[in-house]
């Protein structure tokens, strides 16, 4: 994943300008714009400041959005009973320890 772009592809996504951003995040115009270029490379400091920014946070920063919604209309094409099972089949995978 290339960090610049998915703060460029989340931004657009929430409809705010750079500067916005910017202003929202802490961070000046001039660095965020060079993030989104690939010119330079956030700390994770500033990355979380610029999540904040966006309302997100960090996990959901580095979660792949398309797969995610790839599994969720699979979900939804599922009948009730279907659907039963599905939660049923992964809360005994997140109960084995």
């Amino acid at each position: 994943m290339i960090i610049g772009e998915r703060i460029a592809y989340l931004r657009k996504q929430k409809g705010l300008t750079v500067n916005r951003l910017a202003n929202l995040s802490g961070v000046s115009q001039s660095y965020l714009r060079d993030i989104e270029l690939g010119n330079k490379q956030p700390t994770v400091e500033y990355l979380s400041y610029i999540c904040e920014g966006l309302g997100i946070s960090l996990k959901h920063f580095f979660t792949n959005e398309e797969e995610n919604n790839e599994i969720l209309s699979t979900i939804d094409r599922l009948n009730e009973k279907q659907q039963k099972a599905l939660l049923n089949f992964l809360k005994t995978l997140t109960d084995e320890k």
